[in-house]
């Protein structure tokens, strides 16, 4: 595994306007959280962090941190828990970093990669859909893989891969439920379902509205033997 050091330094800005600078500065706020420990406040370089985050690993990459506190440097083993973006133009906003440790065992969301051809798409015309885009694996930090391949090339009209199938990982454990659909392959849409969803030109309206309508023309009619009081009879 590819190893990735990113360099960063203890925080003092904090609010709003202390991030806001930071930022305009290239740098992003973060913090390291640690289990029974005290939170970290950190900054690391936009661009770094980018590159960080752009390995094959992706955001399950294990990163060696250092932190400078002016003085010194303290290293810590951390992975990417969250990444906050601006939904304007997509830049980092704030991230939060995870320490952990080596010789423990972690649980991340992998994502799940289709590999092959499905013969019920390729000789039947079939449509593949995939119900599954990634999964919670439990490992130890060097074993974490960067995603999970789902062999779909033997699959029929019909067929399907639930969790249970997947062919297991050595060192990995998949938490999610082994009954959970990932992928399957479903017949073609026919035209005749599409035409069946509205009335053909010129057919009756359904029974219902029919129903509907004689009731209300009865309701206006005056009932049979009795004769409707004139206008200027009424009080």
């Amino acid at each position: 595994m590819e190893k990735i050091v990113l360099e960063a330094a203890l925080r003092e800005s904090f609010g709003k306007s202390g991030c806001k600078h930071l930022r305009k500065e290239g740098l992003i706020p973060g913090v390291v959280y640690k289990e029974g420990k005290k939170a970290v406040s950190v900054q690391v370089g936009s661009k770094e962090l980018w590159h960080a985050l752009h390995t094959e690993a992706g955001e399950n990459a294990i990163i060696t941190m250092d932190i400078s506190d002016g003085k010194k440097k303290t290293e810590k083993t951390v992975i990417v828990k969250e990444v906050q973006h601006d939904p304007i133009n997509d830049s980092f906003v704030h991230v939060d970093f995870h320490e952990i440790s080596l010789k423990q065992k972690l649980k991340v969301k992998v994502p799940v990669v289709v590999k092959g051809e499905a013969v019920g798409v390729k000789e039947d015309d079939g449509v593949l859909t995939q119900e599954t885009w990634e999964l919670e694996v439990e490992c130890m930090p060097a074993d974490i893989p960067e995603h999970v391949d789902v062999q779909v090339g033997e699959l029929r009209i019909g067929d399907s891969i639930h969790v249970k199938d997947i062919a297991p990982l050595q060192g990995v454990s998949i938490l999610n439920d082994p009954e959970q659909m990932v992928v399957s392959v479903i017949p073609p849409k026919l035209e005749e379902e599409v035409a069946e969803e509205a009335p053909a030109e010129g057919e009756e309206e359904p029974e219902v509205i029919k129903k509907g309508k004689k009731e209300e023309e009865e309701a206006e009619a005056p009932a049979e033997g009795k004769e409707e009081t004139p206008p200027e009879e009424k009080e």
